[in-house]
Parts: C-alpha cells; structure tokens; sequence
C-alpha cells in the first residue's frame, strides 16, 4: 500500500485512543483541569457509567472567550511555553491534547465565562467539528458535558466493560483526588445519586471518613516526614551512566542529586487492617495520582514481617519534591512518572512507613480461639440429612468448580507450591482423625497413608456445597436477625454493592440500601451460622478473591464462595476431636473434596509408601 498522510479526523481519533481508554479517562482529564483552574468546587455528574453523560462542573478561573475553540485544538495548551518548561512542571496537565482527544470521540458542550468578563460563552462541537458557539449568561467557571462517548468509535464503545464497573472506576478516581486536595468541595452525582461528597474544610480526616467510613478512617495512621538531601542516599555511577541520558536534554552528564527535599507525608492503615489485592494502595507525587511499581515495593517493604503473604495494606501516600526531580512526560495519560533518583524516592517512602509502622501501629491481639460448634457446626449438620457415611451415592452439587475434580491449585497462581501427588482415588475414604497441627491442619489417618486436611479451606467446600445445593433446590433458609445491622461501605463498593441487591436476596440475605453509603442488613442464610453480617457483607465487595476463574461465569456462585470464605473457621481456631472428627466427615461427604471453592487444595496425601521411603525402610 502506498504512504499517505493520515487524515485529521482518523489522526485524532486515534490519539485519544492513547489518552481516553474509558469514561474515567474523561473524568481524570476534567478533574485535573479544574484542580489547575484553581477550582474551590467540583461536581462530577454521570450517567449511563459515562457513556450518555459526564457533566464536570467547577468555579475556577474559566476560559476567554477569545480562546474557547482554541482551547479544543490539538497541542494547545496554556501551561507550557518552552522545552525548557518540560523539565519544571507544576501543573497537573501540560500536553494540551486531553480537551481535542475527549472532543474527537464525543459529543461536547462547553458554558465557561472568564474572571472579569461580563458573560460566559457557549460552545458545541460534535467530534471536535465546532456546531455552534453563542453567548450565555454564567457565573464565573467552567462546565463541560461529554455526552454519547465513543459514539463514532464502536470499537472502543463494545469493549467498555458494565456500567456499574465504569462507575466504581470513576468513584474510585473521584475520592482519591478527594484525600490528595481535601481543601477543594468535591462531589460525585451517579443517575441522580449523591455517592461521594467532600466538605473541602481542608480536613483530611473528614475526607478519609467520607471515602472508607468512620471505623476504618479512626484506625489510619497519619505519616509526614520531611528528608534533606544529606539524608538521601545517592545513586552510584553505573545509576548515574544508565539514567543520564533521560536528562540529557536538562543537563548533560550533571552530578546526580537532588538539591531539596523529598516529603513524604498520608496515611497508611495498622497490620490489622489489610486487603487481598494491591488496589487500595494510593500513590501521588506532587498532587497527581500516578502508578509506580517501585513506590508500591516500597509501601510492602515496610510492612514485611507485619502482614500474612497474599495481604495488602491499605495506604495513601503522598510525595512532594521539586518539579525538575520529576519527569512526568513518560506516559500519555500521565499515570507514570520517574525520578531523577529513584533510589531516594524509594527510601523516603520505605523509612517513613516503617518508622510510623513500628512507633505507632497497635500490637496486633493473637489468641488461640476454640471453634464453638454452636455456630460453625450446627446448619452444616441439616442441610444433607440424606448422606450417610456407608459410601451410598453422593448428591451432585449443581455449581462445584470445573477444576474441583483436580487436586493440584491453579497453576496460574503464583508463588504457588509444587503439585502434590495424586490422591488415591477420585472420592475421600472414611478417614480417623488424629489430631491438629499448628491450630490449622487436622491430621487424619486413611487405609491408604496420612492425610493433612486444611481446616479453612476444608470448611469453606462444607459451606459452599451446603449453600450451593440449598440454592439449586430454591430453598435457601433466612434467619433473621434480632436488630437490623448497618453496614458502611466504602464510596467506590457502593455501587457495587447496590448492582448485587438483587442477587444477595435471592441467595438468602435481605439487604437494604440505607443512604449515602450505608446499608441495613436484615437477614443471613442459616447456613453461614453466627458469621458476623457486617463483615459478610463488606466481604462481597472489599475482601473477594483475585482468582475466582472457576467461578467466573456465575455470578450467585461467586458471592456465596466469598461469603463462605469468611464464614469458615479460620487457622489459628483450636478445634477439639469431635469437632476435627466431625468437619473431616462433612467433606467425605462433598461432590468436591479436594479444593475449596477458589480451587486451593483442601488436603495434601502421604502415602505409606513415601513414609516408609522417609524412613528409610525402602530402598
């Protein structure tokens, strides 16, 4: 095919492709914008999970109305004037392609009027072609509409995921800004639904409340401290020949350090408080939210020795140093950045942590709790009456997962240990318990070698089994509970949890919205016994597992593995012999006894063979 230049529509559209990934790309550009317009006021309005509509309004300084469309041009920008500027930026956004890149896949409408003009201007464009420009009366601001996003782009537009995904994505973004600029009122307006709203007092403890609840907000551990360039360690030369030239265009081969300070100052949260995946660990450097591996390693780093392997903590940290220690001009939505020293910005986030860590985290209460078989045990012994223990024929639970049969954990885990071997035969013989090991393993002898069973997961497959076939027969039984409990969720889980009413219902709960962020919890399936309902509810949509691929294509099946999950008697539970006895009995009696729901084993085998082979007894 011959060379041609691209045309300019074709040339934009696929520019903002590179910028406008989803409707929180819009919403992040918009944001920025009115934060660098020194915007006291932003409200955020979408609907459709930003595709019919997003709607940010803000009182900043506004556009002149002699630069309105220029404002919309590709490459415009009032932020930078030279390649000098590059290297000392101050502001959120400097490519000026974010307003041509939403115009080119949207449909917009613009009402800004500038300080100290006596009216606003309005401006439409339809895929960045200007339909129309007049004057209007406005107060002092800008309000830009992006509406029917990705209209002219069907490709990008089928690939959006669910709207209540694209609106948990835009919250998440909205509260984040919330925490990193708490003297700007933000609010966040979901189909006519109020789900975020910041006081702007300046108070950060008042938008940490605001985004994941008093109880949680109370327990953050504030950080701030403030590192001089003698306490920095410096890069050695191989660091300075590999990175220098990134600098090139500033200084060549310029000694390599940084001529202020790093401060590192936010919240982290105490061990006790953990996640099951990295995504609540927030990170801005100089007030703009970024992505950085080695910021995060830094963060886990403090807490090593502090959280069990596969748990995150939650944290928002913020760095400030100066501009030109900074490059930000490394990824087109400005999610990126690097350091002029990595290795300082590593070991401020790093000590600070750790210093608050070890100063101020509560010790962690460990005791050895005992299992109370009033609870745990008693709706796991009603929901089979008909299986009996003589071999007869198992019940098939309708949802066990499709790798259930394998006893070896999906390989796509990682860090995951060698595959055990093969257990005997497909079904678990009648085994006699021996006893317990380190108050998590039951050790359970069978006619064929030793068995060690792990009791949580052993448990969570009892439960899920149980909840699973009283789902199939549409007869899931509800208790409920004495008083109504309230449950806070985080702002970015709300809609989440409202998308999943439905579904918690039909499974056995009774669940309620109570307003803002707040729900009622009425009732509980019998079979999750005394599980606490504030903390079976937050599971759903806080704690849920990373991998869930067996489970992925139904949806009530997997709410019920993580609420099982929560359910089921932890390690650290001292268990005595009739309650071993007793769970080792219930899991004979699973379709799938190998693997819990998520598909972790539930028992490893030793065969006689191997004993005697350890013992020396065969060659």
């Amino acid at each position: 095919m011959p060379i041609r230049v691209l045309s300019e529509e074709l040339a934009s559209q696929i520019a903002a492709g590179e910028v406008v990934e989803r409707p929180a790309s819009v919403v992040k550009e918009l944001v920025e914008n009115s934060l660098d317009a020194g915007a006291r006021t932003i409200t955020v309005t979408v609907e459709g999970g930003g595709r019919s509509l997003i709607r940010v309004a803000d009182d900043g300084h506004g556009i002149p109305a002699a630069e309105v469309e220029l404002a919309f041009a590709r490459h415009a920008t009032s932020k930078l004037q030279s390649a000098d500027d590059l290297f000392r930026i101050g502001t959120l956004g400097f490519r000026g392609e974010a307003l041509a890149s939403i115009a080119s896949v949207s449909r917009v409408n613009v009402v800004t009027r500038a300080r100290g003009e006596a009216s606003g201007t309005q401006l439409r464009l339809d895929g960045a072609a200007v339909a129309g420009r007049s004057a209007i009366g406005a107060p002092q601001g800008t309000v830009i509409s992006v509406e029917n996003l990705f209209y002219n782009v069907p490709a990008r537009l089928k690939f959006l995921k669910s709207e209540a995904s694209e609106r948990s994505q835009i919250t998440t973004l909205l509260t984040r800004y919330a925490i990193a600029y708490p003297a700007v009122r933000f609010k966040l307006l979901l189909d006519n639904r109020t789900a975020f709203q910041s006081s702007g007092s300046g108070d950060v403890r008042e938008v940490l409340v605001a985004v994941y609840g008093v109880e949680i907000a109370r327990q953050l551990i504030e950080i701030d401290s403030e590192y001089e360039k003698s306490q920095i360690p410096t890069p050695n030369d191989q660091q300075l020949e590999e990175e220098a030239d990134d600098w090139a265009l500033r200084e060549r081969r310029a000694p390599y350090a940084l001529r202020h300070t790093i401060r590192v100052h936010g919240f982290i949260s105490p061990p006790a408080i953990n996640r099951a995946n990295r995504r609540d660990i927030t990170l801005f450097v100089n007030g703009r939210w970024v992505q950085d591996i080695r910021l995060s390693t830094a963060v886990l780093q403090a807490y090593h020795t502090m959280l069990m392997v596969g748990r995150y903590p939650l944290a928002v940290i913020l760095l400030a140093l100066p501009p030109e220690d900074v490059d930000v001009n490394v990824h087109p939505t400005k999610a990126e950045v690097r350091f002029r020293n990595g290795d300082a910005a590593f070991s401020a986030v790093e000590r600070t942590v750790r210093q608050a860590l070890t100063a101020r985290a509560p010790v962690p209460h460990l005791e050895l709790r005992r299992w109370e078989a009033g609870a745990d045990v008693r709706p796991s012994l009603q929901w089979a009456p008909d299986w009996g223990l003589a071999g007869g024929d198992r019940p098939k639970a309708p949802f066990s997962s499709p790798n259930s049969q394998s006893p070896i954990a999906h390989p796509e885990i990682s860090g995951q240990p060698a595959p055990q071997p093969p257990l005997p035969a497909p079904d678990v013989p009648l085994l006699r318990t021996i006893g317990q090991v380190g108050a998590a393993y039951i050790v359970a002898e069978g006619p064929d070698g030793l068995y060690l069973i792990d009791q949580h997961a052993a448990h969570e497959r009892v439960l899920y089994e149980a909840f699973s076939l009283q789902r199939a027969a549409a007869r899931v039984v509800s208790q409920a509970l004495l008083e109504p409990a309230v449950v806070e969720v985080p702002a970015a889980s709300a809609d989440l949890l409202l998308s999943q009413m439905a579904v918690l219902n039909a499974i056995g709960f009774s669940v309620e919205h109570f307003g803002g962020n707040q729900f009622l919890v009425r009732s509980l399936p019998t079979v999750l016994g005394a599980v606490d309902p504030v903390k079976a509810v937050r599971v759903l949509v806080e704690d849920f597992e990373e991998d869930e691929t067996p489970l992925a294509a139904e949806v009530e099946a997997r709410l019920i593995a993580r609420v099982c999950k929560r359910a089921a008697v932890k390690a650290g539970q001292v268990l005595t012999a009739a309650e071993m006895t007793q769970l080792v009995r219930q899991l004979e009696q699973c379709q799938s006894p190998r693997t819990c729901p998520h598909g972790r084993p539930t028992m490893i085998f030793l065969s006689v063979d191997v004993l005697e082979k350890q013992f020396g007894r065969k060659g």
